[in-house]
């Protein structure tokens, strides 16, 4: 989580450049004037600015010592001497907010700016990377069942990314249920936060605080008091998470789960929780300062070092699965609860299906030989111990069992086939819809 995009931009950019040419790696060696310059430049930065005085004024004498030790002198390239910076500054506190880049192309574009009197609008570097980014927003579909999936890589702040959230969020404004997957979000702007937090209430709700040391003030974020197109206050919503998670990812988390709007799935987050900036170290050297702290409303905390915990722990892996089983299961509750017979029965079927993939069900090789043969236009077939489904010229497809009688094509939601046996016999095979029809074909002989 950043306070501004600019200082998130920056080090998602240059942390994609991987290429260099003989040239720039002759270029990315350092030397002791400059290893000076840089530690003593980010321990007066660092002890001015980080969001604990005495923490700064730690690290600061950290640098000093080593300086007078000697541990850097011994460093040739520029990014080693980075990483190394890096690892002892977080030795102190282990924020992994904190770090030191080596990004003499970034430093260039920010001095320009600063020397053109555009000093905090984006760079071009980041108007690009934003685009072919799509600023975040990776996977937005309707899943069967009526659960809408949004997949958010990263929170980009709303000047860039804000119509492209508004799009997304008015496409699943009709879904049932709504599953953000924020596994490989690694963080971003607050104000996207803000923004997707605010279809979710129909009132003003305090989503968090921001404490900034430099100004010494307190900011607070809120839901928004319009946004363009349908809020969904009573949907069922469920948040994805992982080891991955991190930074503004984890706030939008942690808010949704303590103000018990969200059911969060899958594993503890990263633990970054203090917001800050890209601070201009030397020439060829950036350093990401923590300036602030988060402060729940609710908790009166936040989750640095410590991470979210998700409300169902799961492999990351699960967490999309057991989110839909668990949105279905809810949704056919809710429909009975409501008598709405129609409903249950919808997301019922859906269900089953969920779970066959949570639970795979073993058919044995010799009941699976039983059910092969004609069935008028249908055919049932056995290969390697897998049961295909043909009808007339169509295509073999291999099913997948819901339950021992029961199949289903992968990817074809609304059709299922069930294999009728009568007096130990198979007789016929019913085709199954979605829409409650039947059909079925008899077993020739």
């Amino acid at each position: 989580m950043k306070k501004s995009l600019k200082y998130y931009l920056v080090a998602t950019v240059v942390a994609a450049v991987s290429s260099f040419s003989f040239a720039e790696n002759l270029a990315q060696n350092t030397d002791k004037t400059e290893i000076e310059t840089v530690a003593r430049s980010i321990g007066g930065i660092l002890k001015s600015n980080y969001v604990f005085p005495e923490q700064g004024d730690k690290m600061n004498a950290l640098l000093e010592q080593n300086l007078r030790s000697g541990k850097y002198y011994d460093i040739s390239r520029a990014q080693q001497l980075a990483q190394v910076l890096t690892e002892d500054l977080q030795s102190i506190n282990q924020d992994l907010h904190l770090r030191v880049m080596f990004r003499p192309e970034t430093v260039a574009e920010i001095r320009k700016q600063q020397s053109e009197g555009s000093e905090g609008e984006l760079l071009p570097s980041e108007l690009k990377s934003g685009q072919r980014d799509n600023y975040g927003f990776k996977e937005v579909k309707i899943l069967p069942g009526n659960i809408g999936y949004l997949k958010l890589d990263s929170f980009y702040d709303t000047t860039l990314g804000g119509e492209t959230a508004v799009a997304a969020m008015n496409y699943l404004s009709n879904s049932d249920a709504l599953i953000v997957d924020l596994r490989d979000n690694g963080g971003g702007s607050p104000s996207m936060i803000q923004l997707i937090t605010s279809y979710f209430y129909d009132e003003p709700v305090l989503l968090n605080s921001f404490y900034n040391r430099p100004e010494d003030e307190t900011t607070q974020s809120w839901t928004l008091p319009h946004v363009p197109g349908k809020r969904r206050p009573d949907i069922e919503l469920y948040v994805l998470t992982s080891k991955r998670t991190f930074s503004a990812a984890e706030e939008f988390s942690y808010n949704l789960k303590h103000l018990k709007r969200a059911t969060l799935i899958g594993e503890t987050t990263g633990g970054g929780a203090h917001p800050g900036g890209t601070e201009i170290a030397s020439d060829r050297f950036l350093v990401w300062v923590p300036s602030g702290r988060s402060i729940n409303p609710v908790t009166k905390s936040n989750w640095e070092g410590v991470g979210v915990k998700p409300d169902i722990e799961v492999d990351q892996e699960q967490a999309l699965a057991t989110a839909r089983k668990l949105a279905l299961e809810t949704l056919v509750k809710n429909s009975n609860q409501d008598k709405n017979r129609e409903d249950s029965v919808y997301y019922q079927w859906h269900l089953d299906t969920v779970k066959a993939k949570l639970s795979p069900v073993a058919v044995p090789a010799e009941v699976l030989l039983s059910y092969a043969g004609n069935f008028g236009p249908r055919k049932l077939t056995v290969k390697d111990g897998v049961l295909f489904y043909q009808r007339d010229k169509g295509p073999k497809n291999e099913l997948q069992a819901l339950a021992q009688d029961l199949f289903v094509i992968p990817g074809v939601d609304y059709f299922r086939l069930k294999v009728v046996v009568e007096d130990g016999k198979v007789t016929a095979l019913k085709g199954l819809y979605d829409n409650g029809r039947t059909d079925i074909n008899y077993k020739e002989s």
